[in-house]
């Protein structure tokens, strides 16, 4: 008889959510995890005494646009988020500001003060794309297949009603070109193609328009931090599935995955220990995946199809800091003290050329001369984060390559790159410099050694058009179900793709639970 049900390989919260899932659904589940913690990219640690820093993923603001926290009802394991309003605030050089606040009337507002042609234009947006934005994220809670796919994007939104096929020509298009045929400003047109590149493609990509569609939704579901660190929502998911009868393994990584007749039936850890199971789920990078279970044993032509997800090179890197004070913006002044700005992500990214200049300096193998930036201090919002007075900044910043066309290493140009950074902020916010207590700085080479996230890249696949829905991460796998009779995927090298909704854990919780039920029924 099997050790347990599902065996569920890597703790990440795409894994664990699925994990919680089939727990709740009374399957006995074991979940083993390389490090010495649950959480994967989504994890909390006091690396500076008295400072919680998230060591990956810091706002994961759309976990809540999906049920997933209510039906796993993480309430009850200690989950409590905070609403942070305004969303984003974006300083300029020009002694500018625009604050994105949830509410639609009071963002106008503020981009009234910048451009008032816009601020209607906004409001036009917004109303626009909000049921292309909603069906977007219905889409992304089932798996890709043709039907959902249609169902969804196509008849559950917008598109080629009332005569707006021009809705379906600019989803072809690149998102820096939406934006600039939307609006006349270029601080608006920035600020949402900052917020867009999140996902990687750059302003110019065809196809890449959805990623700034799907702005309206944070008016829907708004932004909201959990209290305690990003950390605290793979806490919960453990401590449900622990509730659950299920079982966590820490610093057992795996070295195997065990297959019989074709057919997988469990993982080995390095240190021998063997876990057999009636399935398997890995939760972690697809190609990872294919390491352990070993290229012979995969059949030729989906061996074939994996090994061509691409896994891009880099893609940005976050410096944390244990903080004196907040940054105080020259074009919003708070003497250091905490305002709305700072419970907000702070955006720098001054125009559209500049972010596009930024990428080209990726291209040519060199980190960006000229970041484009989000500082992210949630103690602003959450003094738990840091002792009484201090403050944490989060600076994340794009793009950085794996492969640094020098041949230099990560580990010799990390510092100088973290304090171009943070020179870059100081132009915005001067006192930054001489704030600074202490820091850790995650490059590329950092986030795949310590995260697993392989050649840097948070996404684990490069997110665009030929690596989407359907095609992710092969065609032939983008149903949750792996290249081995028994193997089931999930995280972010499935659809929806970045991790950051969970959506990918349910996803694939549902097709377990199909194929474990006689009943098929998921939720």
């Amino acid at each position: 008889m099997p050790d347990c049900d599902v065996l569920v390989i890597g703790a990440g919260h795409n894994a664990l959510v699925c994990a919680g899932y089939l727990a709740k659904a009374g399957y006995r589940v074991v979940v083993m995890e390389r490090r010495h913690t649950v959480g994967g990219a989504v994890v909390t640690e006091e690396i500076i005494p008295g400072f919680k820093f998230d060591l990956g993923g810091s706002a994961h603001i759309l976990i809540n646009h999906t049920p997933i926290v209510q039906e796993l009802e993480l309430a009850k394991y200690g989950l409590d988020y905070i609403d942070l309003d305004p969303l984003f605030f974006a300083p300029f050089s020009d002694g500018t500001h625009i604050t994105i606040w949830k509410d639609v009337d009071k963002t106008c507002e503020s981009i009234a003060a910048v451009s008032p042609a816009d601020a209607e234009a906004y409001r036009q947006f917004i109303d626009k794309w909000k049921p292309v934005s909603q069906a977007m994220v219905e889409a992304f809670l089932h798996p890709p297949t043709p039907f959902n796919l249609a169902r969804y994007m196509v008849f559950g939104s917008s598109i080629g009603r009332d005569s707006r096929w021009d809705q379906l020509t600019d989803l072809f298009r690149g998102y820096g070109q939406v934006m600039r045929q939307s609006f006349s400003s270029t601080q608006v047109q920035s600020l949402i193609s900052w917020m867009a590149a999140q996902s990687g493609p750059p302003p110019s990509e065809p196809f890449s328009a959805p990623f700034a569609l799907w702005h309206p939704m944070y008016h829907v579901g708004g932004v909201k931090r959990p209290r305690g660190g990003s950390g605290m929502l793979t806490q919960a998911l453990a401590k449900m599935i622990q509730a659950h009868g299920g079982r966590i393994l820490t610093s057992a990584p795996v070295k195997h995955i065990l297959i019989e007749k074709g057919k997988v039936v469990g993982a080995e850890a390095e240190d021998g220990t063997r876990i057999t199971a009636r399935k398997v789920v890995s939760g972690a990078h697809i190609h990872t995946t294919l390491r352990m279970l070993g290229a012979e044993n995969i059949p030729t032509q989906s061996r074939n199809l994996l090994e061509r997800a691409r896994v891009g090179n880099g893609f940005g890197m976050i410096v944390r800091y244990a903080m004196n004070e907040l940054p105080d913006y020259t074009a919003l002044p708070s003497n250091g003290k905490p305002g709305p700005q700072h419970t907000a992500l702070q955006f720098i990214c001054p125009d559209l050329a500049y972010l596009e200049r930024a990428y080209g300096d990726y291209l040519s193998g060199i980190p960006s001369k000229n970041p484009a930036l989000i500082s992210m201090t949630f103690s602003a919002a959450d003094p738990t984060l840091a002792p009484p007075g201090k403050h944490t900044l989060f600076l994340w910043g794009q793009y950085y390559p794996y492969e640094l066309a020098s041949g230099a290493s990560w580990d010799d140009i990390a510092q100088e790159t973290a304090d171009h950074m943070l020179d870059t902020l100081a132009q915005y916010a001067p006192n930054v410099k001489n704030a600074v207590i202490d820091q850790l700085i995650e490059t590329p080479l950092y986030l795949e050694r310590e995260l697993g996230l392989l050649r840097g890249n948070v996404m684990h696949l490069e997110m665009s058009i030929d690596q989407m829905f359907m095609l992710r991460p092969a065609l032939t796998m983008s149903n949750y179900r792996g290249p081995l009779p028994g193997l089931y995927l999930t995280g972010a090298s499935t659809h929806p793709g970045g991790g950051i909704m969970g959506a990918a854990g349910r996803n694939a919780a549902a097709v377990l639970l199909h194929d474990l039920s006689r009943f098929g029924r998921i939720f």
